[in-house]
This record gives C-alpha cells, sequence and structure tokens, in this order.
C-alpha cells in the first residue's frame, strides 16, 4: 500500500472515530477505552511474538495512556469504594503493563489482557442499568 493511500486510510479511520465519539454516551466512551486498550495490548502480544520492540513499546505505551484516562476520570466522590478500586486496578494494570515493556514478559501483558475482559465483561452487564443520557 503506497503512501498516499495510508494516509487517506488513517484520515478515513479518524474521522469514524471523531464521528463515533461525538456521538456516544458516557458508558459507551469507558467501553471505546476498554475496546482500544484491548486492541494496544494485541498489538503488544503480536509485537512481542515478532521480536518487533519499538512496537511493543509504542502500544504498551498507548495502552498505559489510557488506563490512566481511564484513572482520571474516577469520580471519588461520587464513586466511592467502587472508584477507589478501580483507581487501586488501574495503577496495577500500568505496573503490569511497565513490567511487560521494560521485561518483554508477555504473560504480564495476557494479566493485563485477562483483567481488562473481566472489566469489560462487567461493565457491559451494567449497560441495561447505565444512565445513557449525556446531559
Amino acid at each position: 500500500m503506497n503512501s498516499s493511500v495510508r494516509n487517506t486510510v488513517k484520515k478515513y479511520q479518524q474521522l469514524d472515530v471523531e464521528t463515533a465519539i461525538e456521538g456516544a454516551n458516557p458508558h459507551q466512551l469507558i467501553e471505546m477505552l476498554f475496546r482500544g486498550a484491548r486492541d494496544r495490548i494485541n498489538q503488544a502480544q503480536g509485537s512481542i511474538e515478532r521480536n518487533d520492540f519499538e512496537g511493543r513499546s509504542r502500544s504498551i505505551n498507548a495502552c498505559i495512556e489510557i488506563f490512566s484516562g481511564l484513572q482520571a476520570s474516577l469520580d471519588h466522590e461520587q464513586g466511592g469504594d467502587i472508584a477507589a478500586n478501580l483507581d487501586g486496578l488501574y495503577d496495577y494494570m500500568q505496573r503490569r503493563l511497565f513490567r511487560a515493556n521494560s521485561d518483554n514478559d508477555l504473560n504480564a501483558l495476557l494479566e493485563v489482557g485477562d483483567l481488562l475482559n473481566t472489566l469489560r465483561t462487567a461493565w457491559a452487564s451494567i449497560a441495561p442499568h447505565a444512565n445513557v443520557s449525556a446531559g
């Protein structure tokens, strides 16, 4: 694929993401972040298997940024124990990702992937009960 086509595809993908974000409610936005983190974990896993250290670092760092953003979005005042527990879990997952990156540790990466899958499943199960209004 030539660079012109690649640039066009990237622009289309960015526009598609921006459109999805604009139309999403808060519950869907978190779901999108979980999906993005899962994608980055999958990319990092592939990079580890190919000994692509640069790709591994790029994917893991992007995933760490997603978890950092999720952490920053927690409302500790209204969320109470749940927010505190999620904060601790996001912190733990970030530390495991740092380990996966520094030690090329596939098991640490897989552990974070399993934890993320559990979070995604729990998040999806509350969708019918989530306040879907954005305002």
